[in-house]
């Protein structure tokens, strides 16, 4: 049987999958599915308690976030997922660094409904683009806070259609502090509790 640890030595090194060779990808994808054998929550969904939260990104396949990497002159920081259960909504924030010192933010905020006991059809709905210094970008849970309280951003700010933008995600390994999801696209997801 993989470990968690196993899973964990696996992705070390790979920034995120950014840096994974394909004999490493393989490697990974065997110890995920190796420790979603022995998901220790069979139902996801009905653990809330372990769904909240904010989850910071450790590996992904998913091509759309790797790809923000090659952006010129820009490197990829953290990338969160943040869950809010009671307001069946998640947000997604990937931290960009580049020249001159210029912090910037890419967020795109979400609803999600339970349509099984581990699979969440998610709706996209609004889309932040900006410098974190204009957007008073201090930390995920501030940011979330402003974005519920209804603030407008000095960035790039406009809702998604989600008739256009929607997905769906299995949760197929939840515990204290370890994520595992795949996505519509065929992407995986691991996520450490932040």
């Amino acid at each position: 049987m993989m470990t968690k640890s196993t899973l964990l030595d696996a992705i070390a090194g790979t920034n995120r999958g950014l840096l994974a060779t394909e004999t490493q990808k393989q490697a990974i994808l065997a110890a995920i599915a190796s420790l979603e054998d022995f998901n220790p929550t069979p139902r996801p969904l009905a653990a809330s308690y372990l769904l909240e939260g904010d989850w910071r990104l450790l590996y992904t396949t998913s091509k759309a976030l790797l790809n923000l990497d090659r952006f010129p002159f820009c490197k990829l920081g953290q990338i969160y997922q943040c869950i809010r259960v009671e307001t069946t909504s998640v947000y997604n924030i990937a931290e960009i660094y580049g020249l001159l010192s210029l912090e910037g933010l890419v967020s795109v905020a979400a609803k999600f409904e339970p349509v099984s006991e581990r699979r969440v059809q998610v709706k996209f709905q609004r889309s932040i683009i900006g410098l974190q210094k204009l957007i008073d970008y201090k930390s995920p849970a501030t940011f979330i806070q402003q974005i519920e309280s209804g603030k407008k951003f000095t960035a790039l700010d406009f809702p998604i259609q989600s008739d256009q933008q929607q997905g769906w995600l299995d949760i197929t390994y939840i515990d204290n502090d370890l994520r595992i999801g795949r996505g519509n696209e065929g992407s995986v997801f691991v996520l450490s509790k932040a």
